[in-house]
């Protein structure tokens, strides 16, 4: 039977991908191994491999479409002997279009619908995965107000398999979720409104209701605030809509908590001229490496996590992951976001090969080339907009770190030392924690190890 070649799920955070080109063309014979294609993913560009042999029968989706839903057909994979008829066959169940950016408020497809098309493909090779339930709404039977509620058969919730998935995945009670879908049956854009905060979940009964989020106004009516033709409207792009989502996640279920503490840098500075003086050259007569404040940073955020082991941790409803290792992620800007690449085990690390990892990290992030293994995990990250002059700020918490230090500029600055005004470069660092991890009195010790790391970095070499 043919084979369906599904829009892979490249991260856990993908939801949608662009389909940037293909590397076959149909009628090409498939290796196992061989590169189909290139997807954009919110972070990074990956190829695509073959899992199986046969003919690249028929492309469903034409290079350059975005906002590709995971698991939707992609193309068709013709086994040995089979024909078009095959590709007839495979195709019974037409796969949902691609989605294109948007400009204006259009009324959003309906949430069965959008179900159907990222259900995973769990059902033989050649066959739908969709439910039955699912296939009417994908064809176009929207719910009604009188559908939406939490629907029940016999006591048990109605819900497809994808939601419950993703309910015990984000361990939300699949009782407490308002279904939209056909007699309230629960479906995965409930899971996703209830993770992302747009919408409450149902009280228990007997329970007193809840406060919901108040939603920001629509596009249509942010529009209505400016003369026509006084903007122009540019698209985002799945970096920017994965970014603003994460970033709403992280502000309505993190509880941010700010401490700020000025470090000198002056011996780090002068720590930092020695170090790239006695840089290696290579064949050129050119340094094989260049450390950067920043590099330093990192190093000495991590050794201070070892010296505060408390505050290395993520939190877990059901525990508190206390984490080995210091992996610091670092904050690298890239066109419409951030990514946050993590260097591994970076208080075991020499300055001089953090410094060479994060070149490499920061080249790949910016041509969107970074693994997902590469930018994934980590406890806390550094965030630095001192070369942009900028003194101090806070950043905002990228889950499931329990912290972030946002770094500002060193600033010549009159300080008082035995009497005297002397000038020192002050450094202004500011921790963001999550204080559910990391309360007020161990960010505070967890901010002065740094600080002694900083301010006699030569602990940081021994």
């Amino acid at each position: 039977m043919a084979i369906n070649i599904l829009m892979p799920a490249l991260s856990p955070t993908m939801e949608s991908g662009n389909l940037a080109k293909w590397l076959k063309k149909e009628g090409d014979a498939i290796k196992a191994g061989d590169i189909l294609a290139e997807i954009e993913t919110d972070k990074a560009t990956m190829e695509v491999e073959a899992v199986d042999e046969g003919t690249l029968g028929k492309i469903l989706v034409p290079a350059g479409s975005e906002n590709v839903a995971i698991n939707q057909p992609i193309a068709v994979l013709l086994e040995e002997g089979e024909d078009a008829g095959a590709i007839q066959e495979a195709t019974a169940v037409p796969p949902p279009p691609s989605r294109g950016p948007t400009v204006a408020a259009p009324s959003p497809p309906s949430p069965p619908a959008r179900e159907a098309a990222a259900a995973p493909s769990a059902a033989p090779r050649g066959t739908s995965s969709v439910p039955p339930s699912d296939h009417a709404a994908a064809g176009g039977m929207a719910p009604t107000a009188a559908a939406k509620g939490n629907g029940k058969a016999g006591g048990r919730v109605l819900a497809s398999p994808l939601a419950r998935r993703l309910a015990s995945e984000a361990s939300i009670d699949i009782a407490e979720v308002s279904g939209s879908g056909p007699h309230g049956r629960v479906v995965r854009a409930d899971i996703e409104a209830v993770k992302s905060g747009r919408a409450p979940r149902a009280a228990p009964a007997g329970a007193p209701s809840q406060p919901t989020v108040p939603l920001g106004q629509s596009d249509a009516q942010i529009m209505r605030l400016y003369e026509p033709g006084s903007y122009e409207v540019v698209p985002h792009d799945n970096v920017r809509r994965i970014v603003a989502r994460r970033l709403v996640e992280a502000k309505q279920t993190i509880p941010h908590f700010y401490l700020t503490i000025d470090t000198e840098i002056d011996a780090l500075l002068a720590l930092r001229a020695q170090i790239n003086d006695a840089a290696p050259q290579d064949a050129d007569g050119k340094p094989q490496w260049k450390v950067s404040v920043n590099d330093l940073i990192i190093k000495a955020l991590a050794l201070a996590l070892r010296r505060v082991p408390d505050a290395n941790v993520t939190w877990t409803e059901g525990g508190m992951l206390h984490h080995k290792r210091s992996d610091v992620g670092v904050a690298v800007a890239i066109k419409s976001g951030l990514i946050t690449p993590v260097v591994r085990r970076a208080n075991e690390k020499r300055v001089s090969q953090i410094a060479i990892e994060m070149k490499d990290y920061a080249a790949r992030a910016r041509t969107r080339k970074l693994m997902p293994e590469e930018y994934q995990g980590g406890s806390t990250a550094v965030s630095n907009l001192g070369m942009y002059g900028v003194k101090d700020f806070a950043a905002v918490i990228n889950p499931p770190h329990a912290t972030i230090l946002a770094v500002g500029a060193g600033i010549p600055t009159p300080v008082v030392r035995d009497g005297k005004v002397e000038v020192r470069t002050i450094m202004t660092v500011t921790l963001s924690t999550d204080h559910r991890a990391v309360d007020g009195a161990l960010g505070a010790e967890l901010l002065g190890a740094f600080k002694t790391l900083i301010e006699t970095p030569a602990g940081m070499l021994a």
